[in-house]
């Protein structure tokens, strides 16, 4: 395996890819188009490759289901990067096909949903094919034998594929979205904190009483560490065992994050730890002066006094 290997979820061409292309030396690396999450992912964690590029929010849909259930099991990986792309959106067709003429469109469930409305103002009677990425499904129509008209995609792919005919763009329903995309790798040194940071935990409801959910949240807000998301998913073991899948802002070096990581083995001892990274936006965490790591020490050393006498 070279240096530089990065695997992402593929096809050549999907918004995942130009996350990657964000990271430092990734255009001169090797780069493995992957056909699912769980595949990229699979990669990483058996030594194939350094780190997988997935996506994991969108501001539209919310969490991306595969990459959080993926990262939650199995061997542990850590995030160690995250990257925003702004989302638009075209609708590619083999030359020739105008839009009366599309009776079945394919793309991504993400992005059918970001542009459901569009299609049904200016092709209501279209039936949706659910394909495994944007890019899958816009190559699709090249090969000649598709069980559908046109797909959804985005520009870059449009771009670079004469055999596709722009029939309109910018057409989805929110001109602002924004994807999150995160850089996993296999775990070793954190990044370095840099005041602009978030961290990642899954933490597994270890039994379903009422207020377990309020025992965790509050390991957080009796800190003042803020959550900028936070999402419940089913383990899989038996209806109504779920995990939580949480962000946090602030690093696991600052005092208050650490101490509520601490909080939140003692009531979860299964709690996974998925990694400390620097926020793409930049965003310092607001932190109040009685949860600052000042704080915390002074607040230590006073109880050692109190024990030493």
């Amino acid at each position: 395996m070279s240096a530089s290997t990065y695997t992402f979820l593929g096809p050549e061409g999907t918004f995942t890819e130009t996350a990657l292309m964000q990271v430092p030396g990734a255009a001169d690396a090797s780069r493995i188009p992957c056909t699912n999450v769980n595949t990229a992912l699979e990669r990483v964690r058996n030594g194939e490759a350094d780190a997988a590029m997935v996506p994991i929010e969108n501001s539209v849909e919310g969490g991306v289901t595969a990459t959080l259930d993926a990262i939650a099991t199995g061997p542990e990986l850590r995030i160690i990067r995250e990257a925003l792309v702004p989302i638009t959106f075209v609708l590619v067709a083999r030359p020739g096909v105008v839009l009366s003429d599309i009776k079945r469109i394919s793309t991504h469930g993400h992005a059918w949903a970001q542009c459901r409305l569009w299609v049904e103002e200016n092709i209501p009677n279209a039936d949706y094919v659910p394909g495994s990425s944007t890019a899958a499904s816009a190559m699709g129509l090249l090969e000649g034998d598709a069980h559908y008209d046109a797909a959804i995609c985005a520009p870059l792919i449009a771009g670079e594929q004469p055999g596709l005919n722009v029939l309109a763009e910018n057409i989805g329903d929110n001109p602002d979205a924004v994807t999150r995309f995160i850089l996993v790798s296999r775990p070793g040194t954190l990044p370095e904190r840099t005041g602009a940071d978030k961290t990642t935990v899954v933490v597994p409801l270890p039994e379903d009483h009422p207020g377990a959910l309020m025992e965790i949240l509050d390991q957080f807000a009796s800190r003042g560490v803020n959550l900028s998301r936070i999402e419940s998913r089913p383990t899989g073991q038996y209806l109504g065992h779920y995990f939580f899948s949480i962000d946090a802002d602030g690093h696991a070096s600052d005092s208050r994050v650490a101490d509520a990581l601490a909080g939140l083995h003692r009531i979860s001892p299964a709690t996974r730890f998925l990694g400390s990274y620097a926020r793409a936006d930049k965003q310092a965490a607001v932190v109040a002066p009685h949860t600052s790591d000042a704080a915390f020490a002074s607040a230590h050393a006073w109880v050692q006094s109190i024990l030493k006498g």
